[in-house]
């Protein structure tokens, strides 16, 4: 008698535990087919930004060149360019920021607005020194323009430095 009393109140408790635990779904009918839990739906990637509305008036660069080949320096000094350009368009063009694709590239851009039909230089210079094969970087060049990111090129090869050859001490004869 004591063996169906404890195996009367071991089921309760199960049976009060499995309750429990199935509080917030739905009764599952006797005999019915297991159903696995509900995956939740995969939430849908934020929608892009808007593009950027550009005023038909607004400034537009005209470089004289977007790619500069430095050609073969020798490692060591600085390579440097200038990368001249107009505002062809109505408006001024008004330089945020400008940065290179690495630290060994370093561009100086006018803080001034670039007044319609005025010239102006974005100055580069890449370091050579460690840096010995191809050159290929890029500066991006935020601002209020038409275009948007502007991005100007510089390659070439670097050439390693010539090795310093050291002339041989003269003895001292007595």
């Amino acid at each position: 008698m004591k063996k169906v009393f404890i195996t009367m109140l071991c089921l309760s408790i199960s049976a009060a535990a499995v309750k429990a635990q199935n509080q917030n779904k739905p009764p599952v009918p006797v005999g019915a087919p297991a159903q696995a839990a509900p995956v939740p739906a995969p939430q849908a990637p934020p929608p892009p930004p808007a593009p950027k509305v550009i005023s038909p008036n607004a400034g537009k660069f005209q470089f004289k060149e977007e790619t500069h080949d430095y050609g073969e320096v020798m490692e060591g000094p600085l390579a440097e360019t200038d990368f001249e350009f107009k505002n062809v368009g109505k408006e001024p063009i008004v330089i945020n920021e400008a940065h290179g694709s690495c630290g060994c590239t370093v561009p100086k851009w006018p803080q001034e607005p670039i007044m319609p039909g005025k010239k102006a230089v974005i100055h580069v210079a890449y370091t050579t020194q460690g840096r010995q094969g191809p050159i290929n970087k890029d500066v991006t060049i935020n601002s209020n323009a038409a275009q948007q990111p502007m991005v100007l090129h510089i390659k070439g090869t670097v050439k390693p430095k010539p090795a310093e050859t050291v002339a041989p001490a003269k003895e001292s004869g007595k």
